[in-house]
C-alpha cells in the first residue's frame, strides 16, 4: 500500500507440487486466513487488491479456495500454485475448473506463467493477465522466442547466420543484429549480448498480446490459435 502500487496481492502460501491433500488443506484454508486479514488492513480505495486462488491439484479445494475468496469481495482474482513442476495438461485441467469459478467481469490472472504456449492456452481458458521472470531470465541464457519456437543463440550452428533472430519480429534488435553478432556477443561476456536477447524477448511477448487481443476483438482467436500451434510444433 505504502509504496502505491496499482494492484497488490494479498499474501499467500504456494502450494508446492507435489504435495499430500492434507497439506494442501491446511495450506489453503492459511492462504484464506490471509486474505481476510489483507482484506481488513487494505484502506486505498485507488489501488486494487486480488486474492489468489490456491489449493493445489485438488479440484475440491480450489473450489472452496475460489468460494471463500470471492466472499471478500477483492478487485480481481489471481491463479497461483499452478506452473510449478506439474506436467502440462495437469495445469489446463485446473485452469479449465478454476476459471468458470470466478467473476466474468473482474480480472483473472494467472501467476508464473510466461511461455508462448502457456500464454495461448491460459487465454483460451478466460485468462486475462499473466506475470512471468521466464523472457528476461532465459534470454541471460542466450535463449530467445519465435513464433516457431525457441532458439538457443549461444549454440554453435548460428556463428555464421546473418539473418535477424526472427525474420518476422520488428523489435530494435532484430531489425539491427544478426544472429552470429549476437553469438559473438554472448560467448564473449559482453553484457550487450544479454540486453538484445532481453529486448527481442520483452517485445516477443508484448506483441504476442496484442495479436492475440486484436484476434478477439475480430473474433478469430480461434484460427489464430490454430495457426500458433501448426508453427510452433515444428
Amino acid at each position: 500500500m505504502a509504496l502505491g502500487a496499482d494492484i497488490i496481492m494479498a499474501f499467500d502460501e504456494c502450494v508446492p507440487y507435489p504435495a499430500d491433500y492434507e497439506y494442501a488443506r491446511q495450506s489453503t484454508q492459511r492462504t484464506t486466513r490471509w486474505a481476510e486479514r489483507c482484506k481488513k488492513a487494505h484502506t486505498r480505495k485507488d489501488q486494487a487488491l486480488f486474492g489468489i486462488v490456491q489449493g493445489g491439484m485438488y479440484k475440491e479445494l480450489r473450489t472452496m479456495s475460489a468460494q471463500d475468496l470471492i466472499s471478500l469481495d477483492f478487485s480481481g482474482y489471481a491463479i497461483g500454485g499452478l506452473s510449478v513442476g506439474e506436467p502440462k495438461p495437469l495445469m489446463y485441467e485446473m485452469l479449465d475448473h478454476t476459471v468458470p469459478l470466478l467473476p466474468s467481469n473482474k480480472p483473472r490472472y494467472l501467476m508464473g506463467v510466461g511461455t508462448p504456449d502457456c500464454l495461448l492456452e491460459g487465454v483460451m481458458y478466460g485468462i486475462d493477465m499473466f506475470d512471468c521472470v521466464f523472457p528476461t531470465r532465459v534470454a541471460r541464457n542466450g535463449t530467445v522466442m519465435t513464433n516457431r519456437g525457441r532458439l538457443v543463440v549461444k549454440n554453435a550452428e548460428f556463428a555464421r547466420d546473418f539473418r535477424p533472430i526472427d525474420p518476422e519480429c520488428g523489435c530494435y534488435t532484430c531489425r539491427n543484429f544478426s544472429r552470429a553478432y549476437i553469438r559473438h556477443l554472448l560467448k564473449t561476456d559482453e553484457i550487450f549480448g544479454l540486453r538484445l536477447t532481453t529486448t527481442h524477448n520483452l517485445y516477443f511477448l508484448l506483441n504476442f498480446m496484442k495479436e492475440m487481443r486484436k484476434a478477439i476483438l475480430e473474433d478469430r482467436f480461434l484460427a489464430f490459435r490454430e495457426e500458433f500451434w501448426t508453427h510452433y510444433r515444428k
